[in-house]
């Protein structure tokens, strides 16, 4: 799940005296012998060819099953290259994969690679993987960063076709946007390839190796926003086209016909939107305008997302449902269910069927015989019945009428129960606003907790942000039965679970805590009745799903939720 507010990082550099842009620009000249990408370079592949020539540096001895700092146990080896190694680890502490990139403490590129993953992390932006450790430790220095196991390379996608219109749109917004931001703190990737760009299932984008990558590979530029505009001018184009816009094959897929030079996607292949098609132009050919409208080439991140903005929004293919046949009858229906077939194909004749039965003047006496017994029987039970029936009803009315009295259910009246404390709930270390939690119990529904606002919903995303909550104090164990929760703002949708808890501790882990209710709502109010009353002293408001609402004074727009007033009854 994509935050929106600088998320609080683990390798947040504490000295606190340099912008992110004087970190950034350490990334790469920091005495390694770096790789130089000019802004008018034509294919990032080559930069693979073309690494700079670092002194020998053997990478350490590592293998699967080694432990960093007794917490990140490495599993996989994913890359092995110019004395760097990468890795799929498990930290044990937390539970969860990561990816691990591991150099010698004396690699001329550590210093550059230890400062570059510190500027990204500094930067907490979710559209990138996020740095979660920088360390150096016992003559190495390595670098750990998120594992998304359900997300998808860009290569892989770009194999299975051309992507549609709406995707490749919404591809180079969220690429354009993510990589405006970073340049905006000084910051840059200089390395986005189809490799480099991960797609979740939820069809977001997220960029990985936002200046580590480039900090690793020694690679540079004198204009590195027109690098990485240019860059992601060449994702759009292969989105379009399944071809890589120069003439060397890359990333698996086929380059442009030798001696055409840089043609349109739309003069590639038939059907191309008009629009995408312009705007990869634009972000290509950067020495001049394309020559379809004479459009100003987009030489930043900045002006490649304004001109997305500027375009007609692309709508999501409508989806397809195919007419169901026209019904027809069943063989059997039609009478030819086991019948032979003729040697021409067609049915043989129906069998002539035998007349009904009962039908001759000895069958109708029988029926109306027995139709004049049935009926006498009726009348003789039932005028039994009833007879029974009042000569109970006489002998017991008086004491019938004061048991019904003594039995009748009471009607149980709720009462409310006090909150006597209460505080946000964040076991993944990351709190919304911990001041404002008194406001969702002071009796006032003009004031209320919020939460941070968020870029996709309405369910949170688990591996980002599974929930966000606070946990209240009844003062002592109380008999719950139900919940009432205002809230903030209304549509489409707040879910919403209680849960006993054991503290007011964030540390206690939400798999320990017993299930009360849950109920999921449009309204701004929300309702939760336990189907057993329940004790508890301690419980948990835990909210996993947040409606979209636009920018108000506190927060951007995105999938938010504030709560006015809670209370429980008993």
């Amino acid at each position: 799940m994509a935050e929106r507010s600088t998320a609080a990082v683990d390798v947040a550099d504490t000295s606190g005296e340099e912008p992110l842009t004087a970190k950034a620009g350490k990334a790469t000249d920091d005495g390694a012998e770096a790789e130089k990408v000019s802004g008018t370079e034509k294919d990032a592949a080559r930069t693979d060819e073309k690494r700079a020539t670092a002194p020998e540096a053997e990478p350490p001895e590592l293998h699967s099953g080694h432990k960093l700092a007794r917490r990140y146990r490495l599993e996989e080896c994913v890359t092995r290259l110019d004395g760097f190694s990468s890795w799929r680890a498990v930290d044990e502490k937390l539970r969860r994969a990561v990816g691990v990139h591991i150099l010698p403490a004396d690699h001329p590129r550590a210093r550059p690679v230890l400062s570059a993953a510190r500027s990204s992390a500094l930067l907490g932006d979710p559209r990138f993987v996020q740095v979660l450790d920088a360390v150096e430790e016992n003559d190495l220095v390595y670098v750990v960063h998120e594992w998304l196991p359900d997300a998808i390379e860009l290569s892989a996608v770009f194999a299975n076709g051309p992507m549609e219109p709406h995707d490749a749109y919404q591809l180079v917004s969220q690429i354009s946007q993510a990589m405006a931001a970073a340049h905006r703190e000084g910051l840059s990737h200089l390395r986005i390839t189809p490799g480099s760009v991960l797609r979740t299932e939820s069809g977001q984008y997220r960029i990985r190796g936002l200046a580590v990558m480039a900090a690793l590979r020694g690679i540079t530029s004198e204009h590195p926003q027109r690098t990485d505009t240019e860059a992601i001018g060449a994702l759009l184009y292969a989105a379009l086209t399944q071809r890589w816009p120069y003439e060397s094959d890359a990333y698996g897929l086929s380059g442009l016909p030798k001696d055409v030079g840089l043609i349109a996607p739309d003069q590639v292949r038939a059907g191309v939107h008009r629009g995408l098609s312009e705007l990869a132009m634009r972000a290509l050919v950067n020495d001049g305008a394309t020559a379809s409208r004479q459009e100003q080439p987009c030489t930043t991140p900045e002006e490649l997302a304004k001109a997305v903005a500027a375009m007609p929004r692309i709508r999501p293919p409508e989806t397809a449902f195919s007419t169901p046949p026209p019904y027809q009858r069943t063989g059997f229906q039609q009478g030819t269910y086991g019948q032979p077939q003729s040697r021409s194909g067609q049915s043989a004749p129906p069998v002539p069927l035998p007349p009904p039965p009962l039908q001759s003047r000895t069958g109708k006496a029988l029926k109306w015989s027995v139709s004049a017994l049935l009926i006498a029987a009726l009348g003789l039970g039932s005028w039994q019945l009833a007879d029974t029936l009042l000569k109970r009803e006489g002998e017991h009315e008086g004491s019938g009428n004061s048991q019904a009295e003594n039995h009748a259910p009471k009607k149980h009246v709720s009462k409310p129960i006090k909150i006597v404390d209460a505080t946000e709930y964040y076991p993944d270390g990351k709190p919304q606003h911990p001041d404002q939690v008194r406001d969702t119990y002071d009796g006032n529904p003009g004031t209320y907790w919020r939460s941070v606002s968020y870029l996709e919903g309405p369910d949170l995303n688990p591996a980002f942000k599974k929930g966000v909550g606070i946990v209240y104090d009844l003062g002592s164990e109380q008999q719950i039965s139900s919940a009432s929760i205002g809230l903030h703002y209304g549509g489409d949708h707040t879910t919403v679970t209680l849960y006993a808890a054991n503290s007011l501790s964030s540390s206690e882990p939400l798999s320990s805590m017993r299930k009360l209710g849950t109920t999921q709502t449009s309204e701004t109010e929300a309702k939760i009745k336990l189907k057993e009353p329940t004790k508890a002293r301690y419980v948990l408001m835990w909210i996993t799903a947040m409606p979209h609402s636009e920018r108000d004074d506190y927060s951007d727009s995105g999938y938010k939720q504030g709560v006015t007033e809670v209370s429980f009854a008993s």
